[in-house]
């Protein structure tokens, strides 16, 4: 468990490293949005037959970085209509 959310964190920031721009994100969010990024990652790393989706390997790490660059992007976006209307 302890792994998983170390994991969760060092995805959170990798995504905040490659993603362009400043995010206006806390370390819970990053934390969050990594973790989600490591489960759909190692999801779709099962699905492909790599490892299981709590087993961290090459594939899995990858797609879980690209998923937390686009969830930042999302959270980036919904932050972003949240500001504007009020």
């Amino acid at each position: 468990m302890i792994g998983f959310v170390v994991a969760g964190l060092i995805i959170g920031a990798l995504a905040r490293l490659i993603k362009p721009g400043k995010q206006n994100l806390g370390i819970i969010a990053t934390l969050l949005l990594g973790l989600a990024g490591s489960v759909i990652g190692g999801t779709i790393a099962n699905l492909l037959g790599t490892g299981g989706i709590f087993e961290l390997n090459v594939l899995g790490f990858i797609i879980a970085v690209i998923a937390a660059v686009l969830l930042i992007g999302v959270a980036e976006g919904l932050a972003g209509r949240v500001k504007s209307k009020h």
